[in-house]
């Protein structure tokens, strides 16, 4: 029974998504079916097809590779269609368009063997063909958002774009991907940074591809979803980090401004600059606030993986700590508010100096908006944490 197991046993699916790949698809499965005879592993060759309407199915069935067909549109349903039907050990995929050489996988098998979850190929150490990457893609795209992914997820990938990469089925299949785009290329890496997986990479090398018509990959909506997606997952740089920068700066330039006006290379700073400065803070505040927001609404719905940091947060700022904050903020601005109202009152509530008393104003002003977002935002922030009534009974039973 244990040796008809094994001699079923498939290590390695190699999955092309294919939309109207007819120029090139055959030569993308010969030479797949060339690497697999090389490696002399058991293996299958599997299509994705995306709705082809140029032969590229008749191609696949000619060269024996098993068809899945995926209705659904767009690079990532393909790939994912693809992946669910996988028989494979370990998968590589890799674009039909014969930029890839399916000949040379032996790098990405060993990585895998070694017990790497995921081995992502690198263009850019393994040499790009010139006319392969366009001018934007290579200079611009590929190296900011790659640098973006590295200093956002902590990862050394050099090339979070690449087409060519191999995986462990099990554990791609565990992070629960969903994008159906381009950008699903970085949400597997962004995922599996985040919860831990094994990610290296090899050099590999990029061909111009052999269609004669235009790429599917369209340069700037594919790239901002890109972007977008790198920033939705990582709350950090998208609001905790530009929240405190913003807090800070507001702080300081208020707390400069508070005894008298500043003159700096003959331009005046005053009572205005302090407003904007008070505007930076509220603003900080509540983007600040936002980051904790997303965060533990992410990991309560899966997104994200847990985080102890937050856990911390939550466990030493409760919603009492923040009410108890919120208020004394609001008493000290209402306070301030009160201290103003008096020196008015000293005027027989006439005009007044607005240099002085919108130094006290908007001070005031701003910690009692201070003390009403952290009131509020403690509420809210609750609000995210409680579990639904379904779940609820789940859990006691």
């Amino acid at each position: 029974m244990l040796n008809q197991e094994n001699k079923n046993r498939i290590e390695l699916s190699i999955l092309m998504p294919c939309l109207n790949e007819a120029e090139t698809l055959a030569k993308c499965l010969l030479k797949a079916r060339c690497a697999l005879e090389s490696l002399n592993i058991s293996g299958e060759i599997i299509v994705a097809d995306n709705g082809s309407i140029d032969g590229s199915q008749e191609i696949a069935k000619s060269y024996g590779a098993k068809i899945v067909n995926v209705a659904a549109r767009g690079y990532g349903a393909a790939l994912m269609g693809g992946i669910k039907e996988a028989r494979g050990e370990f998968v590589i995929m890799g674009d039909a368009d014969d930029s890839y050489d399916f000949s040379a996988l032996d790098s990405f098998l060993a990585k895998l063997r070694e017990g790497y979850d995921l081995v992502m190929g690198n263009r850019f150490k393994g040499g790009i063909a010139p006319g392969a990457m366009p001018f934007l893609h290579k200079y611009l795209g590929n190296p900011v958002l790659s640098g973006l992914g590295r200093l956002f997820f902590k990862n050394r990938i050099g090339d979070f774009h690449c087409g060519l990469r191999g995986f462990k089925k099990s554990s791609i299949e565990s992070l629960g991907l969903n994008t159906t785009g381009m950008e699903f290329a970085s949400e597997m890496v962004v995922k599996a940074a985040l919860n831990g997986l094994r990610i290296t990479e090899v050099p590999t090398t990029l061909s111009r591809d052999g269609r004669s018509r235009p790429p599917h990959l369209r340069t700037w909506r594919d790239g901002w979803r890109h972007l977008r997606f790198l920033l939705i997952y990582s709350p950090r740089w998208l609001f905790f980090y530009p929240g405190i920068v913003m807090v800070v700066i507001g702080l300081a330039v208020m707390l400069f401004l508070l005894p008298k006006p500043r003159t700096f290379h003959g331009v005046n700073f005053d009572i205005h600059t302090m407003l904007y400065a008070s505007m930076l803070i509220v603003v900080g505040i509540q983007t600040t606030s936002f980051a904790v927001f997303t965060k533990v609404f992410a990991i309560k719905n899966g997104f994200l993986p847990q985080d102890r940091r937050i856990e911390s947060f939550m466990t030493a700022f409760p919603l009492e700590k923040g009410l108890v904050v919120g208020v004394l903020l609001m008493v000290a601005g209402i306070a301030g508010t009160f201290y103003a109202f008096w020196q008015w009152s000293l005027e027989s509530f006439g005009p007044l100096t607005p240099a002085f008393t919108m130094r006290v104003a908007i001070p005031s002003a701003t910690v009692l908006l201070a003390g009403v977002q952290i009131i509020f935002n403690s509420f809210f922030l609750s609000i995210l944490r409680l579990d639904s009534p379904a779940k609820s009974s789940v859990n006691g039973m």
